[in-house]
């Protein structure tokens, strides 16, 4: 029987499908000729021809197939994380220096508030989605890449791994930090997916506030619970070293004690009475309302935190709805805070020239001075 001869055939240098990066590190380059079929398949195709003559006429051996993440019908075009994803890795790249087996499971403290700064920073840089690309900060820009980055890990985690660094919670206990989870055990990189959750979108609570690495870059979206698909296999999950912060309550105020008043002789009137009250009035803060950072009636940026529920966050919204930035509330604002009152105060300090991280959401007395002003 004649060896059969088969052809070199390079896979496409810009896909990035495990299939092809396989190849691409095993068989030397060559020019294509055929321009049908994917390339990786091609190989798999011709390298199991040649296990199948090798084992003889009458054993044929199953081909090989490159895997790809399939497309899922039903989902709306731009949300469907149809892209493999990575395993393990070191950060800064594959030729960066691996962490320690006693580093890896480390879970460094980090609070709310921060994991959502860091996973915004991709968002507002558009962070390109590869499974093979690693970030300035080290990080692999894949789903999983992306997640392990918002977290502060040591090294890359997987959708395989991740579950390892946190706790099983239930729907109800979901706050901003989270993490929504569907791992496919059967086929790894069939589905698989993780997305950050970033708070309810509504009262409903049946679309929530997702970021995500996804093809074509890292992004923040309003999204059906649990996901676009897959729906009833996503876990949620809490990270090990969040640090919780305790709910944020309104100061206590003291009874007041009116000053004794010491007796006046008719003869002599006060010296206000004399001379006149000069003074400018101190501007009203409000029943209960201290003064922080010399601004009267600020809270503190305490009261504004992911997951505070606060009679000062009602204060604010409905004085958002008054100045005209009440647009996404859907149902009136309420006292725990949530992404419309961010949106809100967002809106309100770019309209005062502010951009960056000087209009980031968050009230800090500059901010609520001239909203109350």
């Amino acid at each position: 029987m004649e060896t059969p001869v088969f052809e070199e055939i390079d896979p496409a240098s810009d896909c990035d499908c495990p299939g092809c990066a396989h190849w691409r590190r095993l068989l030397p380059r060559s020019a294509p000729h055929r321009p049908f079929a994917h390339p990786a398949a091609r190989r798999a195709l011709a390298l199991a021809a040649m296990t199948s003559a090798a084992l003889g006429a009458g054993q044929i051996a199953p081909a090989v197939a490159a895997v790809h993440a399939p497309l899922r019908p039903g989902v709306p075009a731009g949300d469907e994380p149809g892209t493999p994803q990575g395993g393990t890795a070191p950060l800064h790249g594959p030729a960066g220096t691996p962490v320690k087996p006693s580093d890896a499971a480390k879970t460094p403290g980090i609070t709310r508030e921060e994991i959502i700064r860091r996973a915004q920073r991709w968002v507002d840089a558009k962070v390109p989605y590869s499974m093979t690309s690693y970030w300035s900060d080290g990080y692999r820009q894949d789903c999983s890449g992306y997640v392990s980055m918002a977290w502060s890990l040591p090294q890359n985690e997987w959708t395989g791994s991740l579950h390892t660094f946190g706790v099983r919670i239930a729907k109800a206990e979901l706050q901003p930090g989270d993490m929504l989870l569907f791992h496919n055990q059967d086929n790894p990189q069939n589905g698989s997916h993780v997305v950050l959750f970033g708070g309810w979108s509504d009262h409903t609570r049946t679309s929530y506030i997702a970021y995500e690495s996804t093809s074509p870059h890292a992004r923040r979206a309003v999204t059906p619970y649990a996901y676009w698909s897959n729906s009833a296999r996503y876990v949620p999950y809490r990270y090990k070293g969040v640090v919780e912060t305790p709910p944020a309550t309104p100061p206590e105020t003291p009874p007041v004690t009116p000053p004794e008043t010491p007796p006046q002789t008719p003869s002599v009137p006060p010296a206000d009475a004399q001379q006149g009250d000069k003074r400018a009035p101190a501007p009203h803060a409000g029943p209960g309302q201290p003064a922080s950072h010399g601004v009267p009636g600020y809270p503190g940026r305490a009261m504004f935190r992911p997951g505070a529920n606060n009679p000062y966050i009602t204060q604010l919204g409905r004085q958002l709805v008054k100045k005209g930035f009440g647009r996404h509330y859907p149902n009136g604002p309420g006292p725990r805070w949530g992404e419309a009152d961010r949106r809100g105060v967002e809106a309100f300090q770019r309209t005062q020239g502010w951009r960056g991280g000087a209009a980031d959401g968050f009230p800090g007395p500059e901010t609520w001075r001239r909203l109350f002003s």
